[in-house]
């Protein structure tokens, strides 16, 4: 079994991510309403269950800032639509729509879904995520200056300036306290997590100073009781909104976690499998819920804490999973006494790490129908629903493809009589001179390089050996999108890293004036490697290959 595949780095590795998920399940889990150790339920059994069913060896899960959001949303929707307004009374319909979020999960996976999460295009997730850490950090600001947070991003913004008035400068100095050292800590060393040191340093600070500051208060601990019989008396009024929940939960779960595979993937040069991830994503979440844990996804920083530690098989999950049970087990006590302020300023820093500042640096460099989609689904999620705003952001992205397929079709004969020319000159690929093509890969692109077409861009380049060059023919590229363009880098950064050196062929105007704005040209692709024409670039290598034999 691959689960019994251990070394000293999946040790190290689950070890490291354990200690770094501790402080974010325990914010998390304050952040809904349902309680720190609801983040730590969470981050137990998502953890443990999605690393042995699921199809990302090194992968680590469990709650995350999004979908975060999204159970703190239902949770007070339930909240507030029951009778005497208090968790208590809508905890099984809370539960529902966890368990049945992970069952949506494992039926996705059944039916291969996960397959067409390519097809979401980059301004899409560039918008959503960024717009998923503005409300984390917009629902922090209460809980950092010692107040309790309004339950809507709507609410804070309306709130906030006489909220200005009353603040706990206390609760601030600690939140202040806990973003500087996360901050400020990596540049003395990075051998201890910075979330860690400044959750356990600044909770210390408050004991000893004695302040009255709100904090986490009683953690249960032991093993979280099973709460099925909540899900047998669940009133029929909230039957929709437990439908809607899951299937919210259910799709960010989906994109969170195969998103953080996709990174998995680059760093560890392997190859995840999407629809047996989405099953380990469901089972952990249905389990999770019945244990009254926080759903969760794969969690990018934690995956990473484990990569760099060693860890590249599923036990280092285990591991992490089993690090978290030792403190829920021994650790309840103490944690019980953490201010709030500080899981709010290790969430602010949460927040802020999610803000896709590649996207925002590009913003007037990339088409403005790109920029549209990002902003519009940033300002959707923010203010609106999280779902919603990537059903208009695909609605939008498509209407403008389909424009964009429309213009590209009156250009066709162009690049025909292009190719054509291409051909008369007597180059191919296969009539490539003998000293050349040992050496050199072609890689043709037809078509619009655009959303549906990144991911699969980057597939193979791992495997590429002692090829020395790899010539990206263009001729038939009328078209690149924001997607495209970042594809396109990560796969020229790829071979850059391999030392391969990246050739351009036939490069038309729009892709070369997209290429140019966010500097691919002439940063990552000197324009003396950019040519007019095949027969131009192959003269080129011949000379170069010979001139390096002599």
């Amino acid at each position: 079994m691959k689960l019994l595949k251990f070394t000293k780095g999946d040790f190290f590795g689950g070890l490291t991510a354990g200690i770094v998920a501790l402080p974010l399940a325990l914010a998390f889990g304050d952040q809904t309403g349902l309680g720190a150790a609801a983040g730590l339920y969470g981050a137990i059994f998502v953890g443990l269950l999605a690393s042995i069913f699921g199809g990302t060896p090194s992968q680590i899960s469990g709650p995350t800032g999004p979908m975060t959001v999204i159970s703190a949303a239902t949770v007070a929707l339930f909240i507030s639509q029951s009778s005497d307004g208090s968790v208590t009374a809508v905890m099984g319909a809370i539960i529902a729509s966890f368990v049945l979020a992970g069952i949506f999960q494992i039926l996705m996976g059944i039916f291969k879904i996960g397959s067409l999460i390519k097809f979401i295009p980059y301004p899409v997730i560039s918008g959503f995520m960024s717009g998923i850490g503005v409300i984390i950090i917009l629902l922090q600001i209460f809980p950092a200056i010692g107040l309790a947070s309004p339950p809507t991003t709507i609410d804070v913004v309306k709130e906030i300036v006489p909220a200005l008035q009353s603040i706990d400068t206390w609760a601030l100095v600690y939140s202040a306290l806990t973003i500087l050292i996360i901050y400020l800590f990596p540049k003395i060393t990075k051998a201890v997590p910075s979330t860690l040191v400044a959750l356990i340093a600044v909770t210390i600070l408050s004991v000893i100073l004695n302040k009255d500051v709100p904090i986490i208060g009683d953690i249960p601990q032991g093993l979280p009781p099973i709460h099925l019989d909540g899900l047998l008396n669940i009133d029929a009024k909230y039957y929709t909104m437990i439908l809607e929940a899951a299937a919210t939960l259910a799709a960010l779960g989906a994109i969170d976690s195969l998103l953080t595979s996709v990174v998995a993937d680059n760093v560890t040069k392997t190859k995840h499998n999407s629809n047996k991830e989405l099953i380990g994503q469901g089972i952990g979440n249905s389990v999770a819920g019945i244990f009254g844990g926080l759903p969760g996804a794969g969690a990018t920083m934690r995956t990473l804490v484990n990569i760099r530690s060693g860890g590249r098989h599923k036990i280092s999950g285990v591991i992490h999973a089993l690090v978290l049970l030792t403190v829920l087990l021994g650790a309840g006590k103490y944690a019980a006494l953490i201010p709030k302020s500080v899981l709010a300023g290790i969430l602010i820093t949460v927040g802020i790490g999610i803000l896709d500042y590649k996207g925002f640096r590009h913003i007037n460099k990339v088409p403005v129908s790109d920029a549209l989609v990002m902003i519009v689904v940033l300002l959707v999620t923010v203010f609106l629903d999280l779902l919603i705003a990537v059903g208009i952001g695909m609605v939008i992205a498509s209407f403008i493809f389909m424009k964009q397929m429309s213009d590209i079709a009156e250009e066709k004969t162009k690049v025909k009589e292009m190719q054509e020319l291409q051909e008369e000159e007597g180059w191919s690929d296969e009539k490539m001179p003998e000293q050349v093509k040992d050496n050199v890969l072609v890689k043709h692109i037809e078509g619009p390089l655009f959303f549906g077409f990144a991911t699969g861009f980057t597939q193979g380049i791992h495997a590429l050996k002692n090829i020395r060059f790899v010539i990206i023919r263009m001729e038939k590229v009328p078209y690149v999108d924001q997607s495209g363009l970042y594809a396109l880098e990560d796969a020229i950064l790829a071979l850059e890293q391999k030392g391969i050196h990246v050739l351009l062929t036939g490069l038309q105007q729009q892709p070369k004036n997209r290429l140019e704005r966010i500097k691919i040209i002439p940063s990552l692709i000197e324009k003396n490697n950019i040519f007019n024409n095949f027969s131009n670039c192959v003269d080129w290598l011949r000379e170069k290959i010979n001139n390096d034999k002599a």
